[in-house]
């Protein structure tokens, strides 16, 4: 997965460059979700492997099955089936999305409940995390039953632990001081 991830760089960086020149970054990050999912496919992996394969039929089922690419995300696909880096995608649309975001002023958040979290109260969370970190906050949520209660978010470097278990272990600490 690191090695993916370190091949996939140089692409996801070009494709950001070509993205953003065209101004064009949205329409990019779709057109990467549907390559990445083509990508993702069991019978397309395994045929990407098979040497018979060539990379312009490759490229051609990619561009089909993606369908509405623009002339330059073409040839980035023509590009990835001849250098046989299209079972990259996946990671190029990660860190593809992780440079977008950053040009967008946007965080992540991954908010770690104990129970599901309604559609109302995770919009009043996220506006408060926008107020707070003062930018636009996509969150991720997750359930952890091992929270017991409340939530724990972590946004970058910074984790607010809100949670009952967090504040038991906050209270333990103290007593035993």
């Amino acid at each position: 997965m690191a090695e993916n991830v370190t091949v996939a760089r140089p692409y996801a960086e070009a494709a950001f460059k070509l993205a953003r020149e065209a101004n064009a970054l949205e329409a990019w990050a779709q057109a990467l979700a549907r390559l990445a999912a083509v990508a993702g496919e069991p019978r397309i992996r395994e045929n990407l492997g098979d040497p018979r394969v060539t990379a312009a039929e490759a490229a051609r089922v990619f561009v089909e099955v993606a369908g509405d690419l623009t002339a330059d995300q073409k040839n980035f696909v023509n590009v990835l089936a001849e250098n046989e880096r299209l079972i990259v995608l996946p990671e190029i649309l990660s860190l593809f999305v992780a440079q977008k975001d950053a040009h967008e002023g946007i965080k992540d958040a991954l908010v770690s409940s104990a129970f599901p979290i309604d559609a109302a109260t995770l919009a009043r969370l996220v506006a408060d995390l926008e107020n707070r970190f003062k930018a636009k906050v996509k969150a991720t949520v997750q359930i952890d039953p091992e929270l017991i209660g409340g939530v724990k978010i972590a946004v970058g470097d910074e984790v607010i632990d809100a949670s009952v278990r967090g504040k038991l272990a906050a209270m333990a600490a103290a007593l035993q001081n």
